[in-house]
């Protein structure tokens, strides 16, 4: 049931919500005022627009409360937002001590706003929020990693992660993880709109948002490889459907290493302004 209601005292008749619902789920009824067209319930994506749109919050579905949805006022300018994005960095150094619960939570809530295809909103977050189940998880996948070796079944052009293990057995450097306490990873059904794709905007989401809160993240391409190619069975023990794709892996924590400045990388992009 789509629970879809208008408050014809605050409805201005303005429309917006139904020129605005991808679907072309709402009309007008025969007094003005939106209405779910008959036979289009079934079809509706549930992305709310129609909510959002609406100018004086007289319009509710799913049996949200549009008086419980943030303003839209006072958004991040854009220098604001171009400091964020050229300021984030792959941070390789962390605390040992973990992130606050709250903040925690805080991350995990907000990048379920984060688009998917068709709005499936079917994501999975994997994440370790305890340093002491990502101890456990660290000290599995060079475990798995030892094995491969010893098996001589180490994944053609992997070859570099026997020295990962060894450097992580002799020295204690932890290449991988980078001794990261948290540890998330985004995968979602594979039989989705957009799989790989909603995984990474997740993920994106989730970094952006972590930079703003004084967090670092690394997007963790080894501990992919290392977890998918080498030791897969870890995927099913940590709780990964076997019916997903894993898009990506991250690690995250508090930053032991502070910059003060962005980098410089104007014109490494090839800018391609089509002209038809």
């Amino acid at each position: 049931m789509l629970e879809f209601k208008v408050d014809q005292e605050k409805c201005v008749t303005c429309g917006e919500c139904i020129s605005d619902c991808p679907i072309l789920v709402l009309k007008f009824d025969g007094a003005g005022f939106p209405v779910v067209a008959e036979g289009k319930e079934s079809v509706c994506i549930r992305c709310q627009h129609c909510m959002a749109v609406c100018p004086t919050g007289a319009l509710s579905i799913l049996g949200k409360n549009p008086e419980d949805s943030l303003s839209l006022e006072n958004l991040p300018d854009g220098d604001q937002m171009e400091r964020l994005m050229k300021g984030r960095r792959s941070v390789r150094r962390y605390k040992k001590d973990p992130v606050a619960p709250a903040t925690l939570d805080k991350l995990m809530d907000v990048i379920t706003s984060a688009p998917t295809g068709k709005n499936t909103l079917s994501m999975t977050y994997t994440l370790v929020d305890d340093p002491a189940v990502m101890d456990k998880l660290r000290e599995a996948t060079y475990n798995a990693i030892f094995k491969a070796v010893e098996e001589d079944n180490l994944p053609p052009g992997m070859d570099m992660f026997q020295q990962f293990a060894e450097l992580w057995r002799d020295k204690g450097v932890d290449v991988i993880f980078r001794s990261a306490p948290h540890f998330l990873i985004a995968s979602t059904p594979a039989d989705g709109p957009s799989p790989e794709a909603d995984c990474l905007i997740g993920l994106s989401y989730f970094e952006l948002l972590a930079q703003s809160m004084g967090l670092g993240t690394l997007w963790d391409g080894l501990a992919k490889w290392a977890i998918s190619l080498i030791a897969p069975d870890l995927l099913l023990r940590i709780g990964i459907p076997e019916d997903h794709v894993v898009g990506y892996m991250m690690v995250f924590g508090k930053p032991a290493v502070k910059y003060h400045r962005t980098v410089q990388r104007q014109g490494s992009a090839v800018i391609n302004r089509v002209s038809l």
